[in-house]
């Protein structure tokens, strides 16, 4: 393909597309490893959400191990998704790798931090949150990773908060480091200085005061406030002078439509409850008749525990016993406004949106809402495609599925699925309509091990569950039962 370099060839198991070969070979060669003298010991990729930062990551740490300038790789990320690298790297990395999540207590990142160094000849990559990498930074620095990546790294675009210093140390002794972001700045110019000390203290030096007497203009009371910037040209060029820029406008050679899954992990308490209900389901599948209807309601209960919420038996009662997808919603919700973009969410259950619109209330983001009792849908559809103010679509799968023009948006996440196919296509076929002009990104939320991965398989067989329950009803289940 062109823009792949010698250097970046057969270190994927896919064929990167020309944008995602180019931001390789950028990022090479600004550490020298390319055709040019280097710039710089770190690069940004500064990548709209379904470009695919991580896969260009991944073509540049794969072709930094094979050519033996580095050994071990540190990922620091929100905690939402962790899970998304874990995958990433088992789908996409084509080079002898070990990975292991730190997460849990202390003393577990510890041991899984252990449990890396067994494996010399691969690879050895460590995953973080930002917090954790706070409460084990001294373990982490004596690990002395090779290169450290910082996904979404606006989490540290505070130069004086607790996660930006300790990535700044970390950043400071690492051979490489690498920023991920589609938004770099979202309030101020001055954001870019904290990201950049963490990649390279060279490039606008070791003092933020300095700094902000270059690029701001004070003002106020004591001459303390931020009333206007200077030199932004000058801010900008040393930016971008080692940073890689990729928006779904430019990637012209992505597919009109890109699929992605995030993984998630389910808190030990849903993982908990959500394997109690499975077992107590499938012993009472095998104690009684098994037809598609009594499959489908034991894995419609499990569908709703991944969305977080448990119904008691009776039906009055509903406790929230996960959030692992409302973070993730509003770690992809961020990413999003940061942007300038707007938002389609679908969500399957009543809980789930109610929760969702809760915390869009919350967060002071507006929104227009379609579910069963929403008469005026027409009006929620105006209110989104034209009101800049309305961020967020939020719609219930079965009564969103049709007729329905939501082109405000060019990214929508699935929060949960339905098990019908033709939902699911009239879904999606909502933003990737006449009238949208960018390329459009789905985002699925699936809970691991869980019913949500089983739904997600056969969605992209095109099939319907109901199809699928009756003769092989047992793989749908992970634990309990014969055969599992």
């Amino acid at each position: 393909m062109q823009g792949t370099s010698k250097k970046s060839s057969g270190v994927l198991s896919v064929t990167p597309y020309k944008h995602q070969a180019e931001a390789i070979e950028f990022a090479l060669n600004i550490m020298g490893y390319g055709r040019e003298p280097p710039k710089s010991k770190s690069c940004a990729v500064l990548a709209e959400m379904g470009t695919g930062k991580t896969v260009i990551t991944l073509g540049i740490a794969g072709t930094l191990y094979n050519d033996g300038h580095i050994s071990k790789m540190l990922v620091v990320a929100p905690l939402s998704i962790l899970g998304v690298w874990k995958n990433e790297f088992a789908k996409f990395a084509k080079y002898p790798f070990t990975l292991e999540v730190l997460e849990g207590s202390r003393q577990k990142k510890l041991k899984a931090l252990e449990l890396l160094k067994a494996s010399p000849h691969k690879l050895q990559v460590a995953v973080i949150n930002y917090e954790s990498a706070v409460s084990i930074e001294a373990e982490l620095n004596e690990w002395q990773p090779d290169l450290i990546v910082c996904d979404e790294s606006s989490k540290i675009k505070g130069h004086n908060a607790k996660r930006s210093k300790v990535m700044h140390r970390l950043g400071k002794v690492a051979k490489h480091n690498i920023i991920l972001t589609g938004t770099p700045i979202t309030n101020s110019p001055l954001e870019f200085y904290s990201q950049y000390k963490f990649l390279d203290e060279s490039i606008f030096g070791k003092s933020y005061f300095v700094f902000r007497a270059r690029y701001a203009i004070m003002g106020g009371y004591g001459m303390h406030q931020i009333i206007g910037y200077k030199n932004l040209d000058d801010l900008t060029s040393k930016a971008h002078a080692i940073a890689y820029r990729i928006t779904k406008a430019e990637a012209l050679d992505l597919p009109e439509q890109v699929d992605t899954t995030m993984p998630l992990v389910l808190e030990p308490r849903a993982e908990s409850v959500y394997r109690m209900v499975e077992r107590e389901s499938v012993a009472e599948l095998e104690s009684g008749e098994v037809t598609a209807p009594n499959v489908l309601t034991k894995l419609l209960r499990l569908s709703q525990i991944t969305g977080g919420y448990l119904k008691s038996d009776d039906g009055e009662r509903v406790e929230e016993i996960s959030r692992a997808k409302m973070d993730a919603l509003e770690h992809i919700l961020g990413e999003c406004l940061e942007a300038g973009k707007k938002l389609v969410v679908f969500a399957r259950f009543i809980p789930e949106i109610d929760a969702i619109t809760k915390m869009l209330r919350k967060s002071n983001v507006g929104y227009a809402l379609i579910k069963g009792d929403v008469k005026d849908r027409q009006a929620e559809v105006d209110k989104f495609q034209q009101d800049p103010e309305c961020k967020v679509f939020v719609g219930q799968l079965q009564t969103t599925g049709m007729g329905l023009t939501l082109t405000a948006a060019d990214t929508a996440v699935f929060y949960s699925l339905s098990y019908n196919y033709a939902d699911y296509e009239q879904a999606k076929a909502r933003i990737h309509r006449i009238g949208q002009k960018n390329h459009c990104t789905y985002i699925h939320l699936v809970a691991d091990g869980t019913v949500d991965e089983k739904v997600m398989e056969a969605l992209k067989s095109k099939k319907n569950m109901a199809d699928l329950v009756v003769d092989n009803w047992r793989s749908l289940f992970k634990t309990g039962g014969q055969n599992n």
